[in-house]
């Protein structure tokens, strides 16, 4: 646990950061941080640098606020750097870099810490989470009042808790995750519809797409995989983007008798942008780091060079010697 008020100390400007293509976590604990030190901070300048966030979350207080990184140095005094590391800051790393002090705060398994501090905690539910425990130490520790938490912050810190835990669905939802829920409903705000329409809510080509993933998936590994993909030609035939992709992995990891999904899309010729979701039996953090990314046992996500196939064989081949274990 630590107190990041006192790791801030004096700094008079502070920049708050998460990873590329921002997820309902990412965007919760940026925005509930910087709804937090807003109160607790007099005379400091706090911004946020995000890409822009999927429309879904402008439920949240302050995203219009958020600025775009776009790759320059700027000067802070301090940069929090919120579910992920830095390499994953995308435009915003050379702000992190440029920082005297910097944080990292993350849940991530793969993550090895790449700040001054560094509060990394895989068991975690969320980054959102340990966000809620850095504000109850610096209420604990009586430098913040115990009513700090606001119902900005505390839908801010609901919205993340959610997206990362598959609405509590999840194996990383601990009896901790669900006290914290709690009491952040104490707040009074309208729950039902935030996961309605943050989690469960898609537009009609958003139906459709995830309709054509479904149905040109396949299955490999005496089924005990479920594949598919995109490739830009389509996406470009049903207008989508990246961030309309959401639900779709965890769609196919509903799939009856399968132990592991993996969804992918093209982001540039022979690229892809590759997710995957466990029921636990297969470690996607593993298979993921070796290519490059990371993340959870049940949840990560990498990047692959080459063809469709060319994916589908190296990945399943990383499977496979987790099933010969």
């Amino acid at each position: 646990m630590i107190n990041i008020l006192r790791e801030i100390g004096q700094a008079k400007s502070v920049a708050i950061g998460g990873h590329i293509r921002p997820d309902g976590d990412c965007v919760g604990s940026c925005m509930a941080m910087y709804n937090f030190l807003r109160h607790a901070l007099d005379g400091v300048r706090v911004d946020v640098y995000l890409e822009q966030p999927a429309e879904i979350f402008n439920c949240v207080a302050g995203v219009d606020e958020i600025k775009r990184p776009d790759g320059t140095k700027k000067n802070f005094d301090a940069f929090i750097a919120l579910d992920c590391n830095a390499e994953r800051l995308g435009d915003a790393r050379p702000i992190f870099d440029n920082a005297k002090i910097r944080i990292n705060i993350d849940h991530h398994i793969s993550n090895q810490g790449e700040g001054n501090v560094n509060h990394i905690v895989p068991d975690s539910s969320s980054a959102c989470e340990l966000v809620y425990d850095c504000i109850m130490q610096c209420i604990e520790d009586g430098d913040v009042p115990k009513d700090i938490i606001d119902e900005d912050t505390a839908k801010a810190l609901y919205v993340g808790i959610i997206h990362d835990t598959g609405i509590m669905q999840y194996s990383n939802t601990s009896p901790k995750t669900l006290r914290i829920v709690a009491d952040l409903l104490e707040h009074g705000f309208d729950f039902p519809t935030i996961i309605d329409r943050t989690f469960y809510e898609k537009t009609y080509v958003q139906n459709q797409i995830m309709g054509r993933a479904l149905l040109e998936s396949i299955l490999v590994m005496d089924k005990k995989v479920i594949v598919s993909h995109l490739d830009h030609a389509t996406m470009k035939f049903y207008g989508v983007t990246s961030k309309d992709m959401d639900g779709i992995v965890n769609q196919l990891r509903y799939t009856k008798g399968v132990d592991c999904a993996i969804f992918m899309y093209e982001i540039a010729p022979l690229s892809y942008k590759v997710s995957m979701r466990s029921n636990g039996v297969v470690d996607c953090s593993k298979v993921c780091t070796y290519f490059g990314g990371g993340g959870h046992v049940r949840a990560a996500g990498c990047m692959h060079e080459g063809t469709f196939f060319d994916a589908v064989n190296n990945l399943t081949a990383e499977i496979e010697k987790q099933y010969r274990q």
